[in-house]
C-alpha cells in the first residue's frame, strides 16, 4: 500500500472506488447490481463492514466505509477488493453474463 493510501485514522469512514478490469461496462443490468449489493451485504454481516453510502455506476462503485469494531480498514480493503469482489462477485457476475448471452462476455474472458 503506498504512502497516500495508507489509512491514518481507523475511526473514520473512507471514500473509496473499486473498478472493473479495464473499466468495462459489466453492472448494466438490475441483476448484476443485485449480485453487488448482495455481496457488500455479506461483507457487512460477515466480515465487519460499515456502509455510509454507496453508489453503483456501470463499470465502477464507490463506497463510503468504515470498518466494524475491532476490523481494520486494511483488512476491509482486501476483502472488497480482492476476496469478495475480485471473488465470489466476479464468479456469479460471469454466470450470469452468460445466461443473459452479454456481448461482451467473450472480451471478459480474454482479458481473465
Amino acid at each position: 500500500m503506498s504512502e497516500k493510501y495508507k489509512i491514518r485514522d481507523q475511526d473514520k469512514p473512507y471514500f473509496i472506488t473499486i473498478s472493473v478490469v479495464e473499466w468495462i461496462d459489466v453492472i448494466t443490468r438490475p441483476v448484476y447490481k443485485e449480485i453487488v449489493i448482495e455481496s457488500l451485504q455479506y461483507c457487512q454481516t460477515e466480515k465487519g463492514l460499515g456502509i455510509y453510502a454507496w453508489c453503483i455506476m456501470s463499470n465502477h462503485l464507490h463506497l463510503i466505509i468504515k470498518g466494524k469494531g475491532n476490523v481494520k480498514m486494511e483488512v476491509m480493503m482486501t476483502n472488497l477488493k480482492m476476496t469478495q469482489y475480485f471473488g465470489v462477485m466476479a464468479k456469479d457476475l460471469l454466470f450470469v453474463i452468460q445466461f443473459f448471452g452479454q456481448s461482451i462476455l467473450g472480451y471478459m474472458i480474454q482479458i481473465q
